[in-house]
């Protein structure tokens, strides 16, 4: 049992994909002699609907200190701003409660947003990892660079998005640049063969196999059902070839996406839909899929690590660095269908083995831990704004 002497973090965790980024870093703070961490379980995997992925914490044998119901029961501007409201009523009590030396967040969404904001009502030292990233065609973006704002130290997964970070007034001193945790994750992994993926998910490889990854763009108020009826239509004209739907997100929007694959599954032969794999099996199916189709960040943070071709959607990504296997492509289902047979191709395959994944090649958990160890947090709540001259 660690005692006072130990830096206290609540690390908070809202989703599947989060909580597999932070995997890594956490098991590294809880081996830490500086530091004690208190895990906090929130959002999508507390819900029935989104695969209870509490369970993946679980696995982990990592305990969770404290689970925050948010009531995640509608997907449309009133149902998220009640989950606001009553997360930002229970995180206060508990940041009270607790009263940590600080809280650590990733990313981009309502929740983490949410519990930033009690943070800092709360007075207390924020620390944000993925910052200074660009999602131009979401919600996300403004709940991100709020989330800097509050924060009081940043942990960026590019030098460019370090620079952004700062272009918003934070003080470089403490910005900085760690690489991709997404990177981490992949490295930790034993991946499943193709046979232990079959059993685990009671499919067959065909001779082609694609993963398909979509959420909503939430700035688009009429577009989603539109736009993903687009990307189902070039699905239909596929041959000879499994096609694995993940869950979307919760996010604005999103059991219209959610209603749209559940109808697709049961009408076509060799499709399937998973409300979560686990990042094992999720990760094992990147490495054994021919590529990505969707528009999902994972496709441009991670499958290039993988060496597969990711075919980014549409504008939910529009902003963030890509590297060379990623290809854009608009809410066209010819175009779409044109330019999954290019990625399924196995010479156009062979053009991107050398390809380097911008978000680097791992060691961002050591890099954030040894850091958070040596860094305090006493007297740092009053920030100044930094200019660039």
């Amino acid at each position: 049992m660690k005692t006072s002497k130990f830096k206290k973090i609540c690390v908070i965790t809202g989703t599947r994909a989060e909580f597999g980024l932070l995997k890594n870093l956490i098991h590294e703070l809880i081996k830490s002699k500086k530091i004690e961490i208190k895990l906090i379980a929130t959002g999508s995997h507390l819900s029935k609907k989104y695969g209870l992925t509490l369970d993946e914490i679980k696995k982990e044998k990592i305990k969770v200190e404290k689970k925050i119901n948010l009531n995640l029961k509608k997907d449309n501007s009133e149902g998220l701003s009640s989950s606001i409201a009553l997360g930002l009523i229970k995180f206060v009590s508990l940041l009270k409660k607790l009263s940590p030396d600080s809280i650590l967040v990733v990313g981009d969404r309502f929740e983490i947003f949410t519990v930033a904001l009690a943070a800092t009502l709360c007075r207390i030292p924020i620390c944000h990892i993925h910052g200074g990233e660009l999602t131009e065609a979401l919600l996300d973006d403004v709940f991100r660079h709020s989330i800097t704002k509050m924060s009081h130290f940043h942990f960026a997964a590019t030098q460019t998005y370090r620079k952004r970070i700062i272009q918003l007034g934070e003080n470089p001193a403490r910005v900085f640049n760690v690489g991709g945790l997404g990177v981490d994750s992949i490295r930790s992994y034993n991946f499943l063969t193709k046979s232990e993926i079959e059993k685990r998910l009671n499919f067959k490889f065909l001779k082609k196999n694609i993963l398909v990854t979509f959420h909503p763009e939430t700035l688009n108020k009429e577009g989603t059902k539109k736009n993903f009826t687009s990307l189902l239509n070039a699905l239909k004209k596929l041959k000879n070839t499994n096609i694995i739907f993940t869950m979307p997100n919760h996010d604005l929007d999103s059991s219209i996406i959610h209603t749209l694959i559940l109808k697709f599954v049961k009408k076509k032969k060799d499709a399937y839909f998973f409300k979560s794999l686990g990042q094992k099996v999720y990760y094992s199916c990147c490495k054994h899929m021919d590529c990505m189709v969707g528009n999902s960040s994972s496709g441009l943070l991670e499958m290039p690590s993988f060496k597969k071709y990711s075919i980014n959607l549409g504008d939910r990504q529009k902003g963030r660095i890509k590297a060379a296997s990623v290809i854009d492509c608009k809410f066209n289902s010819n175009e779409i269908f044109t330019k999954i047979n290019y990625a399924l191709n196995e010479k156009n395959q062979s053009k991107i083995q050398s390809v380097k994944n911008p978000y680097g090649y791992g060691g961002a958990s050591k890099k954030i831990a040894s850091t958070l160890e040596r860094i305090k947090f006493e007297k740092i709540i009053n920030k100044k704004f930094y200019d660039i001259i």
